[in-house]
C-alpha cells in the first residue's frame, strides 16, 4: 500500500533541505529556537526550545518549581528579623540600653557608631535626638557648645 520514499537531507543549522530522489528540489525552513529567561523567587532558569514545545516545557518547569518551593517552605521556617528602631532617637536609646554611654561620648562618636551599625542619619538629626534624650533625663550633657560629651544619667 504505502511505498517508502528515500530522501537525501542537508543538515545545516539554519535550514533543512529534503528532496526525493528523482523529484524536484524542495526547501523546508526551520524557525530559530526561542530563548526564554525566567525567575521565580530565588530560582532562575533559561529555556531554549522550538515555539511549539514552549508551553509544555514551561508547564513542566513551573510544576517542578512549585513542588520544590512547597517542600522548602515546609522544611525551613523563616524567623523574622528582630524589629529595628524606626527613629534616630530610638536608636540612641538602644545604645543607652546596651550601656554604650557608660563612658562620655561626643556627637561624632555617636554618629560613627550609628553608621557602623548600619544607620546613616544626618549629624544634625543625631544632635537633636541627643538633646531630646537629655531633656527626657536619660542622658547627661557636659562641656562647652560644639564639644558636648554625653553620658548615662541613669542605668537602663
Amino acid at each position: 500500500m504505502f511505498e517508502k520514499e528515500i530522501f537525501k537531507c542537508c543538515a545545516c543549522t539554519r535550514c533543512t533541505i529534503q528532496y526525493a530522489i528523482g523529484e524536484k528540489l524542495t526547501e523546508k525552513t526551520v524557525k530559530p529556537p526561542i530563548h526564554v529567561k525566567m525567575k521565580i523567587g530565588d530560582i532562575e532558569f533559561e529555556i531554549e526550545c522550538q515555539e511549539e514545545q514552549l508551553q509544555a516545557t514551561v508547564d513542566k518547569i513551573l510544576s517542578a518549581v512549585t513542588e520544590k518551593l512547597k517542600e522548602t517552605r515546609l522544611m525551613t521556617e523563616r524567623t523574622a528579623p528582630p524589629p529595628r528602631a524606626a527613629t534616630c532617637k530610638g536608636l540612641i536609646q538602644k545604645l543607652w540600653e546596651d550601656g554604650w554611654f557608660g563612658t562620655s561620648r561626643g556627637l561624632g562618636e555617636v554618629h560613627s557608631e550609628m553608621a557602623r551599625r548600619g544607620f546613616h542619619y544626618d549629624r544634625t538629626a543625631v544632635a537633636h535626638a541627643l538633646i531630646d534624650l537629655v531633656k527626657d533625663g536619660i542622658l547627661a550633657r557636659q562641656g562647652k557648645p560644639r564639644r558636648y560629651q554625653y553620658t548615662q544619667k541613669r542605668p537602663p
